[in-house]
């Protein structure tokens, strides 16, 4: 048996290959039972094999399942949120898709969803298996896991793969009545966009408040340092606090290279940086205070005395 031809074949797709790629090498049907028999190749469904010795990965029981399904499946929910970086728990089944009203194997162990809503159907290929795009996942994930729609969402925003207008977008498009899914992402982008930064006035006021309530030190707005403009500056001292919103750090590109080159010129120059976000500032004031005066107590304990 050519087994150094299914190695190099298998090597590029998590150690999987398919009774139609064996036969492409030259390897007979019969070879291909001989080499299950002999422990050579595990069969994982029908047609689809393990190469021996080959890591297991959710990766190659997605992509089996795909192979195993055939035509136009690609995976989709909890899978899908998975490929995309989604943390999830490792005894999730493997969700697949099928998109067309043809025919199809079903593969055992896995779930199957035969959608009615057929927007954002395009696969893309996350480590070579072939998925839902990110905003159509988090719509579809919903639907099986609501309570972690929410997780799912600031992940694949915080790596850049949706934006909040992008998924806005996608909720508006598929928002309909019946639709499973829309009301989980729905409370979750409402959630994530009450976390933008307020007016400056009302970021000034809400530090105010909090310095006042918890006795902390002064705080010099929008203090200019090395050049830099701040949104909090410590009285006395070189601890700096920054408040983050998801529309306005971290995830326009230009932005997020500026905050890092600035962040780096700041702390090169001595300056401690504190990253609060707003929503913990409005909705966690004891925690961002505890935040503050620990902060406050490692780099300028004598202003903790005074403020006292």
């Amino acid at each position: 048996m050519h087994l150094e031809r299914l190695e190099r074949m298998a090597r590029r797709d998590h150690g999987l290959i398919t009774l139609a790629g064996a036969k492409s090498i030259g390897i007979s049907r019969s070879a291909w039972y001989r080499a299950l028999a002999s422990g050579q190749l595990e069969l994982l469904h029908p047609n689809v094999a393990r190469l021996w010795g080959a890591p297991t990965s959710l990766a190659q029981r997605a992509l089996a399942a795909v192979w195993a399904a055939g035509g136009d499946t690609l995976t989709s929910h909890r899978t899908s949120a998975a490929l995309w970086g989604v943390e999830r728990p490792a005894n999730d089944p493997i969700d697949i898709m099928f998109p067309s009203r043809s025919r199809h194997a079903l593969p055992r162990g896995v779930v199957i969803h035969r959608p009615n809503d057929l927007l954002d159907l395009r696969p893309i290929f996350r480590n070579r298996v072939p998925t839902t795009n990110p905003m159509r996942m988090l719509i579809d994930l919903g639907a099986v896991d609501p309570g972690a729609v929410e997780a799912a969402m600031i992940a694949v925003m915080s790596s850049k793969a949706a934006s909040p207008t992008a998924i806005r977008a996608a909720l508006e498009r598929h928002a309909r009545q019946g639709r499973h899914g829309i009301s989980a992402l729905r409370v979750a982008l409402e959630s994530c966009l009450d976390d933008e930064l307020p007016p400056d006035s009302v970021l000034e006021a809400a530090m105010s408040t909090l310095v006042t309530a918890h006795r902390l030190p002064a705080m010099q707005f929008h203090a200019v340092v090395i050049g830099y403009e701040v949104d909090f500056l410590v009285a006395g001292s070189n601890i700096i606090i920054e408040c983050d919103g998801w529309s306005t750090h971290g995830l326009d590109r230009n932005q997020f290279e500026f905050d890092r080159v600035r962040n780096g010129d700041l702390t090169a120059a001595g300056h401690h940086l504190l990253q609060l976000t707003w929503h913990r500032l409005r909705y966690e004031p004891r925690q961002a205070a505890d935040q503050i005066r620990s902060v406050i107590r490692r780099w300028a304990p004598q202003l903790l005395a005074t403020a006292s």
